[in-house]
């Protein structure tokens, strides 16, 4: 039989039929929460980004507006953006929304404190009153096929950035208690889903699943997820389609987890989606180094270690897209 594989190209992942896309998202949307799960409407967690602002796009689309509640979630160390932009994004799509704040449940965990405490046993001079910080990944550790080890990042009073490796030790109770927030946000979405007999719509698109960038039992917590399958990019095409607010469209993904500012790229990602999103699809769809080079404008050997990197998130983060494992009888 003919090999009938596209030749690689920057465009081989573009939607050719947008509204087609969005049809069948839609159809299956509808499908999944009237007779699937046998639900009287859908539940969005909205947080001005562009990921929850095409699922409450499609959502509304699916089941209607009036079928549809968008949740707000901020705490202590959210944006104030983040909630203008979702109030803006429900307004354009007439959906209602209710705002939970909760930063008195993560007190209650000792989310912060926890965090924290971490921070100061690395940079001592760190003060929660008066600093802000961030946690990330180099980017040159990528390009030296090097595997992501986290640095924290203390912002002074100056504005000065003091940078400094993570022990292992500290990295993951940071990381753990800053878990606590996306795991509380979804407590509150299940309790707004359970008491509306709704069901809970969730917001990760393709890399967030495929590379583990979400939390277990937190945003990684839904009943359907209707972008799980798009890159980064494709999302962006059917916010266009779907009327998604310019201003959203135009802002620069971030994490709104951490006190400093922070995109997804310099947390987790390591690159621009746009490269991303087309090495992605290269890597899984077996296309070679010499195949890709040339269109990324990267050599063959920067080609393969970001294969590496691939790879190795794939596998290390596998635990967390697994169920329960339950099957212990003998």
């Amino acid at each position: 039989m003919k090999n009938t594989r596209l030749p690689f190209s920057r465009d081989i992942i573009k939607l050719n039929n947008v509204e087609r896309v969005i049809d069948r998202i839609c159809e299956r949307i509808e499908s999944d929460v009237f007779q699937t799960l046998r639900r009287r409407g859908g539940i969005i967690g909205i947080s001005g980004g562009i990921d929850s602002s095409v699922t409450l796009a499609l959502a509304t689309r699916a089941l209607g507006s009036q079928n549809v509640v968008g949740i707000l979630l901020p705490e202590h160390d959210s944006s104030p953006e983040s909630k203008r932009l979702a109030l803006d994004l429900a307004n354009t799509y007439n959906v209602k929304t209710i705002e939970e704040d909760i930063s008195g449940a993560l007190d209650g965990f000792g989310c912060y404190d926890r965090r924290d405490q971490a921070v100061k046993r690395v940079v001592p001079e760190y003060d929660p009153e008066l600093h802000k910080m961030k946690i990330g990944i180099p980017p040159e550790l990528l390009r030296n096929n090097l595997p992501p080890v986290f640095h924290v990042t203390v912002v002074l009073e100056d504005g000065k950035e003091k940078s400094v490796r993570l022990p292992l030790n500290e990295y993951l109770q940071i990381v753990a208690a800053s878990n606590f927030k996306q795991r509380s946000r979804m407590s509150m979405l299940y309790y707004h889903a359970e008491a509306l007999h709704y069901a809970v719509l969730g917001t990760p698109n393709k890399h967030e699943v495929e590379q583990g960038f979400f939390v277990k039992y937190g945003d990684g917590g839904a009943d359907l997820m209707p972008i799980g399958h798009l890159y980064k990019t494709q999302v962006y095409q059917l916010a266009k389609y779907l009327g998604v607010p310019k201003e959203i469209i135009a802002r620069t993904p971030t994490t709104d987890t951490y006190t400093a500012e922070q995109t997804q790229e310099e947390f987790f990602y390591q690159m621009p989606f746009e490269d991303m999103d087309l090495l992605w699809y290269a890597w899984e769809n077996n296309y070679t180094p010499v195949e890709v080079g040339p269109v990324m404008n990267l050599s063959s050997d920067e080609v393969v270690k970001i294969y590496n990197n691939f790879e190795r998130k794939q596998k290390t983060t596998e635990y967390l897209r697994m169920a329960p494992l339950r099957d212990y009888i003998f």
